[in-house]
């Protein structure tokens, strides 16, 4: 089933974009969801249309693009976006919403598949690399703020991503320190089975506490000789 997106969306592709998904895909989670519309005729003819009349702003030359390199080199984006206390976004600033960015503020289109990197989801400042013709690339300064707020400096900003990461981690150590508390209290356990007799030791258990005594007997022989 061919359907129109509405958001970009990983490994589906671009807002826009016509493309093919499932029809249960379609029904189940892209129509009620919002991501999505059926590629109707008079649609597609829609965003065909949108997409020429962008089109004739886009670099057609080497000349072009470097005129449009100078340009976009000189600006700086800014996405004031809902975020969390550890600057980890509610959602995400993908190539289309800076592709757009471009477009409404500067009049400048480009390409949303030459525009590098992943999507972002943490705020802070980035160098966007855009490719804008063969062999003329340009870095766009882009801002990515917490809503109603400004970007706190570099070293705070990287003491929130480190607290982000140490808390993800602590649930991993728990689990672990969980396992081992539940191994001596399982070994607890057997010891006291095995002194009221309602467990036989292993063999290896055995041979362990012999060595062990073995072991007390000649450090204890050898105290005696000196």
């Amino acid at each position: 089933m061919e359907v129109i997106l509405r958001k970009d969306l990983d490994k589906v592709g671009l807002r826009g974009e016509v493309v093919n998904v499932a029809r249960g895909y379609a029904r189940n989670f892209l129509f009620p969801r919002g991501l999505a519309d059926e590629a109707t005729p008079a649609r597609v003819a829609e965003v065909q249309k949108i997409e020429g009349r962008r089109a004739k702003h886009e670099a057609k030359t080497f000349e072009d693009a470097q005129s449009v390199a100078e340009r976009l080199g000189q600006l700086e984006l800014r996405f004031d976006v809902k975020a969390g206390p550890t600057g980890s976004l509610f959602g995400s600033v993908t190539p289309t919403d800076i592709a757009d960015e471009l477009w409404e503020k500067h009049k400048v289109r480009v390409d949303r598949r030459k525009i590098g990197g992943d999507s972002i989801k943490r705020i802070g400042r980035y160098q966007v690399p855009i490719e804008l013709f063969q062999d003329v690339t340009v870095e766009v300064r882009t801002l990515v703020v917490p809503e109603g707020g400004e970007l706190p400096p570099e070293e705070a900003l990287e003491a929130m991503e480190a607290q982000e990461q140490a808390e993800q981690v602590e649930p991993e150590e728990k689990h672990e320190l969980d396992l081992d508390e539940l191994d001596a209290a399982a070994a607890a356990q057997d010891a006291v089975l095995v002194e009221s007799g309602e467990l036989q030791p292993s063999r290896a258990d055995v041979e362990g506490e012999l060595a062990e005594d073995e072991f007390d007997r000649a450090v204890d022989a050898g105290t005696d000789e000196s």
